[in-house]
Parts: structure tokens; sequence; C-alpha cells
């Protein structure tokens, strides 16, 4: 996981996490970020600036490796979606809703479920919040 030198993880009253920096994310890059419960997120910022919260552990792998993942973006509906794949088993997921859009042959570990948790995500001031 990277480490981002940001001021200590906290949520202001309406449930909002600093996390990092814009400009310390690298544009169709992810980085790993912990919040302050403990969760693991993967942050990816795409070209347009647009910014991405999804779980980083991988149900099918059980690794903490999404935020390690190959972003794209795959064409549904005549609506290109911005995506993310494993950089393990290579299942690709919706940057926008978690959802496993192609499972590559396999099934989740442990009877997890096939689908990212995502979180809300902003950006002010220069900086990337995440809502809990």
């Amino acid at each position: 996981m990277t480490a981002l030198d940001v001021a200590p993880v906290q949520a202001d009253v309406a449930g909002w996490t600093v996390v990092c920096r814009l400009s310390d994310l690298a544009p169709e890059r992810g980085a790993a970020a912990l919040l302050a419960d403990g969760d693991q997120v993967a942050l990816f910022r795409l070209v347009d600036d647009r910014v991405f919260a999804v779980q980083q552990h991988d149900p099918f792998s059980d690794a903490y490796v999404i935020s390690r993942g190959i972003v794209g973006s795959r064409r549904i509906d005549d609506i290109d979606v911005p995506t993310v794949a494993s950089p393990m088993y290579k299942q690709v997921f919706a940057l926008q809703t978690g959802r496993c859009l192609d499972v590559a042959g396999k099934v989740p570990a442990r009877g997890l479920l096939p689908d990212l948790s995502v979180w809300p995500v902003r950006v002010r001031d220069g900086l990337v919040e995440v809502a809990r």
C-alpha cells in the first residue's frame, strides 16, 4: 500500500474524510488508502479528474490488490463505463457501481459476493474526500 503525506485521516461532521491530495493520484492509476475505521479503499483518478473509490479487497483472489489493477472502460448501452481489471485473475469491475462485469471464469473466494463496495468521493480545494 502506498502511503501519502497528508494530515491524519479524520472525518468531518458530515462524514467526509480527507484521504489525499488530487495531485497525489496519477491519472489512470490506482492508489490504496486506509480509512479511520480500518477499511481499505482503492482510489482511481481518471484523465478528466473524476475520482472513484472502491474496496481494495479482491473478492476473487481474497487479496487486497484492486488499486494495482488496470484502468480501462467498457461500452455498455452506448455509454463508456470506467472500469478496473483485477491484477490477479483479471475480473473487470465498473468503478462507478462496483459491479463485476466479467468474472473471467472464476468464482469469488470463500463465498464472497462478486461485486466491489463503493464509496462516494468528492474533490474540494484539491483534496480528495471519501464519505463514510
